[in-house]
């Protein structure tokens, strides 16, 4: 026994004199001396290294399954300035890690930056193994032939597991990278991470990676592998369990070389290409905290909620349906056993009112009556002025009172009935309804007073055709333009999944959450009001349309000759319209950006100009815009936001151009407007011109003979010359948004400028239709001031655009953007509702009492 121990001794002995010799034994034949030195944790070492001679630290620590110990290396370079740097190399059971010192990190144009201090810390991959030892070398080496004198410590982190809901801060710099493990508890399929700082610079980047080694944590290398994310302030990215194997992850921090990323200053160029830049102070302070995410039953809620709503809104039309439906038989009751009403009551009922002014030619002008004298002169005026402006001086005839004036409504209706029995299909330009198209037509549209006879004297088919196009191609120009930004925002998300670049998409990253691949499906699901409730009004105006067009075959005196006439293909395609701007914005927020914004406007822009187009449409249906001229504006304005967004900021020459056309377009509509039509653009309309403004403005000063029209027309130049110099001046960067400020702003002025001159007209604003008005105010009210929170924005850097990211506000699921979706949707509906039931009011009124403005 005593002989075993022994020889156990001698070899034990042995084995050390053989270590020694290796490592103190004089170099041979140009050799290194390596020198192996047992180290501790926590202990500071101090020591020099040349190219004749190698360092090798050896540590030990006890690695276990269920805990994992992180391992920090630090590592500061104590001479001045070094002929070459030092090589540090870490080896692991199964990983290695190297870097030197100093170490070189570049920027953008090679910009080169030297840090002295460098902290890494080690990849711990798991072990099978219940407990084990585990040995690491730590091999310090050089090429310098003078001596680099360095320091070294390895040390264990604290708090190197993360735990849920628990706050831990740290300090970070570009060469002294962190990173975190956090393993996901049981029950728990999603976390969300955050990381705060008090200060937006230096430019920082969290990243998320799988536990494997190596971990990329430098800044050249984050982006290789994991999802990552640009910030200043805040950062926040949602995990799923799902995507990590090992049900754990590392939280990875970096801190970038320079803050362009995150819209911070670019430094200056080198004077040299291999000149080295100060780093400066790039010290930061973060916190990071690890939550549970909601789980499936909030997801649950959120969508029946969502569908709640909308629902709710089809039932309130169905019991407003049936109570309507229920007083206008009780009505129709009334007027066939009619009880102690008295013969002019009747007529009223059935809409014969007395002669109305534009069958007899007196006009009200707040409560005169014009004589046939000043008819005549009225005619003489517009046979003098506006023929310069139009197709031509009229011919100066004798006039009566009775021609001119004389509403021959009834017996065209009769003329135009029996026309189109004998016709099989007809169109807008075979015929007018009117014996002289050129004369009649600038008699009948430049009287100082019209109604909306007088503006509605073509063939009721002949206008229900041409405004159903305007249906037809709204539904083909949706099928063409979403089914390429569907492919597109599809390609947008792969890429986010695949490169992990959280930077591509502009989403409230406090409040997204994911679904399938979809990184934020509460801001998708929300936009499903635009969609219920523009299937909702055109069920709607379906209905209306049945129900006329059985009054017509039931030769319905009312629908014949009362009331603002009917065409519903322009509702139709306001409606298809609303649908497509939930569909689009839907698209859009898959992954929201500044190159894909025009999918959420687009839409938004016809319905604007569509609102406008019917509003107008009302008393002009003679005269109203065609499908196809008014879809080709709206392409143009569609193209002129494209070009904004892409060259608009800072780009002076564009602001000048598109203000320029802004002003010329909106003379060229103004003329339009005044003139009915009546008048042409070609080479004489400088002369046409001069010589109205000669005749109206220095031989005689005479105010304008249409005054209403010029009231709104002088606002309206008002408000786009405003709106076009606030262009010119300011610039904004989100041109997108200031051009469907500029379609909002005239929308609202020409609903204003009729409701106006409807009450000013003497009618009236039924009980339905001013609850549409009140609720719909309301709620754009609070629409807007959601839409103002501003949770994101792509006129800033992605870094920035995460400064105003907020918590979920709803159900902890939605955000303040979702609320404005629920709210636009129902406001947009209820807009429609006013534009639909307002004028209900006129459904008995005769046409020729029915003022057109």
């Amino acid at each position: 026994m005593l002989e075993m121990c022994c020889a156990r001794v001698r070899s034990a002995v042995v084995g050390l004199v053989l270590v020694l010799m290796l490592c103190w034994c004089p170099p041979v034949d140009g050799s290194n001396v390596v020198i192996q030195r047992d180290a501790q944790f926590d202990v500071t070492y101090y020591d020099t290294v040349t190219s004749d001679n190698q360092t090798i630290y050896s540590y030990n620590h006890t690695v276990s399954r269920n805990k994992t110990e992180g391992v920090r290396v630090s590592v500061e370079l104590l001479s001045e300035s070094v002929q070459s740097p030092l090589l540090f190399v870490v080896r692991q059971k199964q990983a290695v890690l190297s870097f030197q010192v100093p170490l070189i990190l570049r920027g953008l144009y090679q910009r080169k930056y030297q840090y002295t201090q460098v902290g890494r810390t080690l990849c711990q991959p798991p072990t099978k193994a219940v407990s084990e030892m585990q040995f690491f070398y730590v091999d310090v080496s050089t090429l310098s032939s003078a001596g680099v004198h360095y320091q070294l410590r390895v040390s264990r982190v604290d708090s190197f597991n993360l735990l849920t809901d628990k706050k831990f801060s740290f300090n970070a710099t570009p060469s002294q990278p962190q990173f975190f493990k956090y393993v996901f508890p049981d029950g728990v399929d999603t976390v969300i991470v955050k990381i705060n700082s008090q200060k937006n610079f230096p430019c920082s980047v969290m990243s998320i990676q799988d536990i494997q080694c190596p971990v990329f944590d430098l800044d050249n290398n984050v982006a290789f592998i994991g999802m990552y994310q640009t910030m200043t302030t805040t950062a926040a990215i949602t995990v799923q369990r799902k995507d990590f194997p090992s049900n754990s992850f590392y939280v990875v921090v970096v801190l970038k070389t320079e803050d362009e990323a995150c819209g911070g200053p670019l430094r200056f160029y080198p004077l040299l290409p291999d000149e080295l830049m100060d780093a400066g102070n790039r010290s930061k302070t973060l916190d990071v905290i690890v939550s549970p995410a909601i789980n499936s039953d909030v997801y649950v809620m959120g969508m029946l909620f969502c569908l709640g709503i909308f629902l709710s809104f089809y039932l309130l039309t169905f019991l407003v349906a049936c109570v309507e439906n229920k007083r206008m038989n009780r009505k129709r009751e009334g007027l066939l056993h009619p009880v102690d009403i008295s013969p002019a009551e009747t007529a009223s009922l059935l809409g014969k009112a007395p002669v109305s002014p534009c069958e007899y030619g007196s006009f009200a002008d707040n409560g005169s009556t014009l004589s046939s004298e000043a008819v005549t002169d009225s005619l003489a005026s517009t046979d003098g002025n506006y023929g310069y402006l139009g197709l031509g001086s009229f011919k100066r005839r004798s006039i009566t009172l009775h021609h001119v004036a004389v509403c021959i409504e009834r017996s065209l209706e009769s003329v135009g009935r029996s026309r189109r029995e004998s016709l099989s299909s007809v169109e807008e330009d075979d015929y007018d309804t009117l014996a002289d198209i050129d004369s009649d037509k600038n008699i009948v549209r430049t009287k100082k007073f019209l109604c909306v006879s007088d503006l509605s004297r073509k063939d009721k088919r002949v206008l229900s055709k041409k405004y159903q196009i305007y249906f037809w191609n709204i539904a083909t120009i949706a099928v063409f333009y979403a089914l390429p930004v569907i492919q597109l925002v599809i390609t947008y998300q792969t890429v986010v999944n695949v490169t992990g670049n959280q930077d591509i998409c502009y989403y409230n990253f406090l409040c997204a959450h994911p679904l399938g691949a979809l990184s934020s499906f509460n801001n998708i699901l929300s936009n499903v009001g635009y969609v219920m409730l523009g299937l909702l009004f055109l069920l709607i105006v379906l209905h209306r349309d049945i129900l006329h067009q059985r009054a017509l075959q039931r030769k319905d005196t009312a629908a014949l000759e009362c009331g603002i006439p009917k065409h519903f293909g322009l509702y139709y395609a306001m409606a298809t319209a609303l649908m497509m701007e939930g569909l689009l914005s839907a698209c859009y927020h898959v992954c929201p950006n500044y190159t894909n914004f025009q999918f959420d406007t687009s839409f938004m822009y016809m319905i604007a100009g569509l609102c406008m187009l019917k509003l107008y449409q009302k008393r002009h249906p003679d005269i109203n815009a065609s499908a196809y001229s008014a879809y080709a504006c709206l392409a143009a304005v569609i193209f002129f936001s494209v070009l904004g967004v892409v060259f608009g900021k800072d780009n002076s020459a564009f602001w000048i151009v598109f203000s320029v056309i802004h002003i010329l377009a909106t003379l060229l509509l103004s003329t339009q407007l005044y003139y009915m039509g009546r008048w042409r653009l070609d080479s004489g309309i400088l002369r046409r011109m001069l010589h109205v403004i000669y005749t109206d403005c220095i031989r005689q000063c005479s105010g304008p003979m249409y005054i209403d029209r010029m009231v709104l027309l002088v606002m309206g130049n008002i408000v786009n010359w405003s709106l076009a110099a606030y262009g010119l001046i300011h610039r904004p960067n989100d041109f997108a948004s200031y051009l469907l400020a500029i379609g909002i702003c005239n929308l609202l002025l020409y609903f204003a400028f009729y409701i106006i001159m409807k009450l000013r007209s003497g009618e009236r604003i039924q009980f339905l239709a001013l609850v549409c008005v009140l609720f719909t105010a309301v709620v754009w009210g609070f629409a807007l001031f959601f839409f103002f929170q501003g949770l994101s924005t792509w006129q800033k850097t992605p870094a920035e655009s995460r400064e105003h990211n907020r918590e979920c506000i709803l159900l902890s699921f939605f955000d303040d953007h979702d609320i404005w979706h629920f709210l636009s949707s129902i406001a947009m509906f209820g807009s429609f509702l006013v534009l639909l039931t307002m004028d209900d009011d006129l459904d008995t009124v005769q046409r020729d009492k029915i003022y057109a403005f």
